[in-house]
């Protein structure tokens, strides 16, 4: 374990809190172009996000955050676990972290130049591997638990699809099995499976998606959506048929249902954001909770809105209202069956608002807009923060939405 950070140290990381801002995506570009250059490290990334400078950009950002909170470091608590579980689900073990340290000590050096000087340098070197004993000790943790767990398992493990279902023309849906025909690990409603694929002509590719599925099933599953110009989502779509094997990994994520709760639920969603709320909506619903629970879901137009006859059912039985809009649709009906109400347009934040119950725990998921306008106008209304629960599908690339 590293020492903890003298106050000289953190002055120093302080000092540069400026300088990130004006230069940290051009550190952290420069940071990935090294690391990506090494073959033993390039395969664990999505490269997706590299193209579109998703992923520079979202760890620029978590690098501010960690200079900026340097001297309350407990406030990055729920940045910390979703790194560790992101990297655990990517297999991330600590022989990856000196290559790191170097590419982005190096990345500083060179863009900052002159400025960069050893003090600065010695400065960042001891805060990284400050802040990498606690990811790597975290880590550690999660994959003995994983290993632990009945029907767990750490690293790869083969899953053949055992069936496909179309639910939208955007979205497939694929339920696995392992091909060792042993149990698995009951997931929390909520996390999602990391997958490393081999993807023809692009090689070596990585991914995590939610699992939209109850937990306590004999299988997972996964719902995807036909990403324009997804490498990664057309092959599912096109290529992955029933029988076919994919590489995966332990559940993993922090966004999950708080179990021990008894107060009011809200579920707001948007695009393909819905699958955690659909596994935790259904858990809810499996466990004969007497809570109060409201669907609140947005899609572009009514044939593109996945899992609504699921939804439709545990409405009818009384377990859920639900509200569906519809951006594109410029009249619904009235209704879509008891207990659910379709509008037309898109989730507005008036209206969210105007239906706040302040006494329910907001589960928020979809597009990195439509979530800082939704977690925005909650932070607003002075909702509490442990009240406002978010995942991001990609890197979360956006400033009000890292911690």
């Amino acid at each position: 374990m590293s020492a903890p950070l003298d106050e000289a140290t953190r002055a120093i990381i302080r000092a540069t809190v400026p300088a990130l801002k004006a230069h940290g995506v051009a550190i952290t570009t420069e940071m990935y172009r090294r690391l990506l250059a090494r073959p033993e490290i390039r395969d664990l990334f999505n490269l997706s996000h590299q193209r579109d400078g998703e992923q520079p950009r979202a760890l620029a950002l978590a690098v501010l955050a960690y200079a900026e909170h340097i001297d309350r470091l407990d406030a990055l608590g729920g940045m910390v676990e979703r790194i560790a579980g992101k990297h655990v689900g990517l297999n991330i073990l600590p022989e990856h972290y000196p290559y790191v340290a170097e590419a982005l000590l190096g990345a500083i050096a060179h863009v900052l130049g002159e400025a960069a000087t050893p003090e600065i340098l010695d400065a960042w070197g001891k805060a990284y591997w400050f802040l990498a004993d606690i990811l790597i000790g975290r880590e550690k943790q999660i994959y003995e638990e994983h290993e632990a767990a009945p029907g767990g398992w750490t690293g790869w493990r083969a899953f053949r699809v055992r069936a496909q279902t179309q639910e939208t023309p955007a979205i497939v849906s694929f339920e696995l099995v392992p091909v060792d025909g042993g149990p698995i690990a009951r997931h929390r409603a909520g996390q999602y499976l990391s997958f490393r694929l081999e993807v023809p002509g692009h090689g070596a590719q990585r991914r995590n998606y939610s699992i939209s599925s109850t937990p306590g099933a004999d299988h997972y599953r996964i719902s995807v959506r036909r990403a324009e110009g997804g490498v990664v989502s057309s092959w599912l779509h096109d290529s992955v048929q029933e029988g076919a094997v994919l590489q995966v990994a332990n559940p993993a994520g922090d966004f999950v249902l708080d179990e021990a709760g008894d107060g009011p639920v809200t579920f707001l969603t948007a695009g393909v954001g819905l699958t955690p709320a659909i596994a935790m909506l259904a858990e809810l619903a499996q466990a004969g909770t007497g809570r109060t629970i409201r669907y609140v879901h947005g899609a572009r137009s009514e044939d593109s809105a996945a899992f609504v006859a699921d939804v439709g059912g545990f409405a009818a039985r009384g377990v859920v209202t639900a509200d569906f809009f519809y951006a594109c649709e410029s009249t619904v009906a009235a209704a879509g069956g008891p207990g659910i109400t379709c509008h037309a347009g898109r989730i507005g934040t008036d209206w969210l608002r105007q239906t706040l119950d302040r006494a329910a725990t907001y589960y928020i998921c979809g597009p990195d807009s439509f979530m800082r306008d939704m977690v925005g106008a909650l932070r607003d209304e002075k909702l509490p923060a442990a009240q406002i629960r978010y995942e991001f599908f990609g890197s979360a690339a956006d400033p009000a939405l890292v911690i």
